[in-house]
């Protein structure tokens, strides 16, 4: 036998062990509990979704599922420790835009990985909307009438968000963009804080999390002129979608949530998951926890995920651009 042939037969054969060995991982998959990186710190808004979720999803896939919160640098540091967890499906992301399609156009040196390159779409578990709030002085009671307020002075109000090229910063500044409309922004270091000093007047505006802000809004500390959503929110039907404003037609910008998982996990393992989450978003007790944080469950799965990510990643990318928005 020649030195080629005997080449091809040995190399052959290796790809065939491969196979039939990830065919194999796959069929026993999952053999042990699952790692899930919440890229922030406990007790937040993800974290509480990933937890509401852990439970039932260790049900489906008999094995626990486990926390592991890894949070610092706006979600990029536990983004990046999922990105390099080895690809066997016993380490995954529960992913939000913040560190995957914001963070590397407002702070490309900081990260240090590629949110398509290094990662494979699970699915989404749900969106959940952001809110423009006011403070209740504010000579305005509706998104029109905010607009037209904002136009008569430009520059002289002024909006918090959570930081300089966060999600809620990029929000604002697409309401900002698609209104014609010039406001002063205020960062500051956390969402609750914003809503505290828009309640008590010292900040006219903020876009923030539906969630964080409802209670306030109920109570009439703090005035919601819209949700950032195509729809209303089903927690809050009184208040209504931005873009149901002729100014703000087709605006969106919902926060959705989602698994991830490192480049080269194996398909029939990634398959497992999408099949576990389906069933645990049709769970009615699910469902109605969900709902109570503000979190619509919606499963988009595979390649659609991506395609939805690409298309997230564009909007923003025109949003960040044409703000000049860069982290500080």
């Amino acid at each position: 036998m020649s030195a080629a042939r005997a080449f091809f037969f040995r190399s052959t054969a290796a790809a065939m062990a491969l196979a039939a060995g990830t065919a194999a991982q796959a069929q026993s998959y999952p053999a042990k509990p699952i790692t899930l990186i919440v890229p922030f710190a406990a007790g937040g808004g993800v974290d509480a979704t990933a937890r509401l979720l852990t439970a039932k999803l260790g049900e489906q896939l008999k094995q626990p599922v486990v926390i592991e919160n890894v949070a610092g640098a706006a979600g990029t540091i536990g983004t990046q420790k999922a990105a390099r967890a080895a690809p066997d499906g016993y380490t995954l992301l529960f992913a939000v835009a913040s560190p995957l399609n914001v963070a590397p156009l407002v702070a490309p040196s900081a990260v240090r990985y590629d949110s398509f390159k290094d990662f494979v779409p699970v699915a989404t578990v749900g969106t959940s909307p952001f809110v423009l709030i006011g403070k209740p002085a504010l000579p305005a009671h509706t998104t029109a009438e905010l607009i037209q307020l904002a136009k008569a002075q430009p520059g002289k109000l002024n909006f918090g968000t959570d930081g300089v090229g966060t999600s809620l910063h990029v929000t604002a500044e697409m309401f900002k963009q698609r209104a014609g409309i010039d406001l002063t922004h205020v960062p500051y270091k956390s969402g609750p804080q914003v809503l505290t000093d828009v309640a008590g007047g010292q900040v006219d505006l903020a876009v923030l999390p539906l969630s964080l802000a409802l209670p306030f809004v109920k109570d009439g500390k703090v005035r919601a002129f819209g949700v950032t959503s195509l729809a209303r929110s089903a927690i809050a039907p009184a208040i209504p979608a931005l873009a149901e404003s002729p100014e703000l037609k087709g605006m969106e910008m919902d926060a959705w949530l989602g698994l991830l998982a490192p480049a080269g996990t194996p398909a029939a393992v990634t398959a497992t998951w999408v099949k576990a989450l389906d069933a645990t978003l049709k769970d009615p007790e699910v469902i109605r926890k969900l709902a109570e944080i503000a979190v619509k469950p919606q499963l988009i799965a595979g390649p659609a995920f991506g395609d939805y990510l690409a298309k997230e990643r564009k909007t923003i990318a025109g949003v960040v651009q044409t703000a000049g928005i860069k982290a500080e």
